[in-house]
């Protein structure tokens, strides 16, 4: 029974996580400016990267990236900063992930 509650508990923690960093991005007052969307977006892809390399991409974070793609592609600057800001927010939840998770499952072994 612990077992369960420790990996629940995990989950938990990933779910702030993300949320946290997901707030935690300023909003923009003034509007965004391509340079931004480049910026934001570049972070965004390394962070992919990063979550690739430990092999643990999520779907949403592709879907984000798209969306930040054709968000600038239509010129709406603000929409696509966002977009790219989700998608590096989930990135780095899914890096959050694979490096807690790495010895976690030890926890489920039975003994």
């Amino acid at each position: 029974m612990s077992a369960i509650r420790k990996i629940t508990g995990m989950n938990s923690a990933l779910v702030l996580a993300a949320a946290l960093l997901i707030a935690g991005a300023p909003s923009a007052l003034a509007a965004s400016s391509e340079a931004d969307f480049k910026t934001a977006y570049a972070a965004a892809e390394a962070a992919n990267k990063e979550a690739a390399s430990l092999r643990n991409q999520w779907t949403t974070t592709a879907a984000a990236l798209a969306a930040a793609k054709k968000a600038a592609d239509a010129g709406d600057f603000d929409q696509a900063v966002a977009s790219s800001k989700e998608a590096e927010a989930l990135a780095k939840a899914s890096i959050y992930q694979a490096t807690s998770e790495k010895e976690a499952w030890k926890a489920l072994e039975i003994r």
